[in-house]
């Protein structure tokens, strides 16, 4: 079972987001494109139709301000949690990145010096998943919602994350997870 019947986790990848350079802005600071501003305010009626109790996001600038459109729009507030950031790679930005990505999820165990493996990302998004209650909408990352779906047995690879579009909706229940991308015979 995926969840109890009382539970719905509404993953949204961030929208369009400023391109990560080694001058900055990090990782915490990086904020939506002028199209991603446009594109978090397209999903507020998509995300309102779930009527979530809860939204929260990891603490990345560019996944608050994803979910905050819908947060105003239903008088909610954006909680953080550091819990629901992106995979820490132990990478400093590359424009090689995607060599070193496909690298990892061929031995998801693999960590970098001061980073996490793709395996300890899996870990980190199903505790922290499996802790909420009630219709939440969760801002969150492309490697970190699919480390969470590979952890609820869902055969995702380095294809399928790198493929991932900004933004994506990925709706996780006790009858199973639905989002772009995801056959019936991904489920």
């Amino acid at each position: 079972m995926w969840y109890s019947c009382d539970v719905e986790i509404i993953l949204v990848r961030h929208a369009e987001s400023v391109i990560p350079t080694p001058d900055g802005p990090d990782e915490f600071h990086r904020p939506l494109t002028s199209h991603g501003h446009a594109q978090a305010a397209q999903l507020v009626p998509e995300l309102a139709a779930f009527q979530p109790s809860t939204i929260v996001s990891s603490p990345y600038l560019r996944a608050v301000q994803t979910v905050q459109p819908l947060a105003t729009a239903l008088g909610l507030v954006v909680d953080t949690d550091h819990e629901l950031r992106e995979w820490d790679s132990g990478l400093e930005p590359t424009p090689d990145y995607a060599r070193h990505y496909a690298d990892s999820w061929a031995d998801p165990s693999f960590a970098r010096p001061r980073g996490e493996s793709l395996d300890q990302l899996t870990q980190r998004a199903l505790s922290i998943l499996r802790a909420f209650t009630g219709t939440v909408v969760i801002g969150s990352h492309g490697t970190f919602i699919a480390r969470a779906l590979a952890g609820f047995a869902v055969p995702v690879d380095w294809p399928f994350s790198s493929a991932m579009p900004m933004p994506a909706i990925y709706r996780i229940t006790d009858t199973g997870i639905t989002g772009p991308g995801l056959s019936p015979s991904r489920r």
